[in-house]
């Protein structure tokens, strides 16, 4: 019988705050450049002002659900990293859900409108209680690097009850993100999640998330290699921390050395396609302009998920990855805002 979905996202709820700053704004505010820090709700709700502020002082329009042509405010949307993900499967027209905590607040009803309207099934009962929706503050250099502070709220409040036997089971594959590590629970519902793919013959695929988050869980994530692990997603900084080591020849030797399915993207360098003896160099598809990297890695997950649940050689997978990502690095916000399906039809990949 074929299964319902090719990929079951398992991930942190997230409404994202998207702005466009300075370098100045980083120091003035200590946001630590190009990486995701953890905050706590009155730092979120301090973050959330002064971004809005920044805006207005710049005489620009405070709040927009996008950035009108030219002009640079703040944009909201449903986000976190495996959602990102399911978002781009499905405008590459794939079957996918995402099982993710949100509270029953205004931005927990936002995250789950936005992901069913992208036809993403979304069916996680939000929390009754307890800590509000996570909030995300992206702030956006004019280099297109993307630093976040996010307040994880509800998410972290996400336990193995919340986990959905079934669904994982109805997938081929299941996607995970690293940044769940960070709170215990979530971790145990991965758990619970892994086990169950295990349990239906559906393949378990890891983002590393960040370099910060492989150095706090390193160990874990190895551990996962060694015995859990069919696919593995890095950019080329999160593979080399895993290792811990600087030099890339040697990430390849150790992935090789592992034997499951690695994909390690290297920006500009395009990505490497790992699995056992088999190596591909795929280079990166071509961006006129990078304007905000932010859901890069996400969407890259997303044409290579798409690629490898629909027959796609290791190589054309990490093609499709390439194109999809330059589509949403081009733009600000971790949403594609072009049609994947038909972007990956003209490029003949699909």
């Amino acid at each position: 019988m074929p299964q319902k979905y090719d990929v079951a996202g398992l991930g942190n709820a997230i409404m994202d705050v998207i702005a466009a700053v300075d370098d100045g704004f980083l120091l003035q505010h200590g946001i630590a450049k190009g990486a995701m820090t953890l905050i706590d709700e009155f730092r979120a709700q301090e973050l959330h002002k002064a971004l809005g502020d920044s805006v207005a002082e710049r005489g620009q329009e405070k709040w927009s659900s996008g950035f009108p042509s030219g002009r640079a405010t703040i944009k909201q949307e449903a986000g976190g990293s495996a959602a990102n993900t399911m978002a781009g499967l499905a405008s590459l027209g794939a079957r996918a859900v995402f099982l993710g905590k949100v509270r029953n607040d205004a931005l927990g009803a936002r995250f789950g409108e936005s992901l069913k309207s992208l036809g993403v099934d979304f069916t996680t009962a939000p929390a009754i209680g307890g800590s509000s929706t996570a909030l995300s503050m992206i702030a956006v250099t004019p280099d297109g690097q993307r630093s976040m502070n996010t307040y994880l709220g509800a998410c972290r409040e996400m336990t193995q009850g919340d986990v959905d036997e079934s669904e994982v089971a109805a997938a081929k594959i299941l996607y995970i993100e690293g940044y769940l590590w960070d709170a215990d629970a979530a971790k145990e519902a991965s758990r619970k999640a892994i086990r169950a793919a295990k349990k239906a013959g559906t393949k378990v695929a890891l983002s590393l998330s960040d370099s910060f988050c492989v150095g706090r869980f390193r160990d874990e994530f190895l551990n996962l290699m060694a015995h859990e692990l069919d696919i593995l997603f890095a950019n080329e900084d999160e593979a080399k921390s895993l290792f811990e080591t600087e030099d890339f020849d040697i990430v390849v030797e150790k992935m090789k050395a592992w034997g499951g399915l690695a994909a390690i993207t290297r920006s500009a360098q395009g990505c490497v396609v790992i699995k056992g003896n088999e190596h591909h160099t795929v280079p990166a598809h071509p961006v006129a302009k990078v304007v905000d990297t932010t859901g890069a890695g996400d969407l890259f997950a997303a044409g290579f998920l798409y690629g490898l649940t629909h027959g796609k050689n290791l190589a054309d997978c990490g093609r499709l990855g390439g194109l999809v990502a330059a589509e949403v690095i081009s733009h600000y916000g971790a949403r594609p805002e072009k049609s994947l399906k038909q972007l990956a039809a003209d490029a003949g990949l699909i």
